[in-house]
């Protein structure tokens, strides 16, 4: 069983909040949409395109945006923007025991990828920074490398200065 939210259709282009949640369910080789038997009707046009029949009712589907790991998905259906996300059954056998699988990245510190020279530091303690947010500029064979911040979370202390030499796995930052 698949349990599906909606987000709201798109008007001009802004989501509203409306959000729908119903079950796509298997049983016996017959499909079902909430409590409907789906006896419709896809085929796949291209890559990320879709036409599905069901009810009566003609569908042209575009699959925009795929977020793999959070299982969401933004479509296009006749015009209209849908932002979707999906739990499988061990999604929801997970949250049913309180322990909702998490993507977010607990950051403790940062390590040097490589030994270089610290040219410029962008965040100070206390500072919240956000996954991808640049900490520190680091300089190695002649290459300035933008280091970002591979979770969220709130910089405890630094451990290095602008214009220091470190080596290999030293810790730049710490985080709370």
């Amino acid at each position: 069983m698949l349990k599906v939210n909606v987000g709201g259709k798109s008007v001009d282009g802004v989501l509203s909040g409306e959000i729908s949640t119903f079950e796509i369910d298997q049983q016996k080789g017959l499909w079902s949409v909430g409590e409907n038997i789906f006896d419709g009707d896809i085929v796949k046009i291209s890559q990320n395109q879709y036409h599905v029949l069901w009810q009566n009712r003609s569908y042209n589907v575009e699959v925009l945006e795929t977020g793999i790991a959070g299982k969401t998905y933004k479509l296009l259906i006749n015009g209209q923007l849908f932002e979707t996300s999906v739990k499988d059954q061990f999604d929801l056998l997970l949250e049913g025991l309180g322990m909702q699988a998490s993507i977010s990245t607990k950051i403790n510190n940062l390590k040097a990828p490589m030994p270089g020279l610290i040219q410029s530091i962008a965040v100070e303690p206390g500072q919240e920074v956000h996954k991808g947010e640049t900490l520190l500029v680091l300089v190695a064979m002649k290459m300035e490398n933008i280091i970002k911040s591979p979770g969220t979370g709130i910089v405890k202390t630094l451990k290095i200065t602008a214009g220091q030499i470190v080596e290999k796995n030293q810790v730049l930052v710490e985080f709370q």
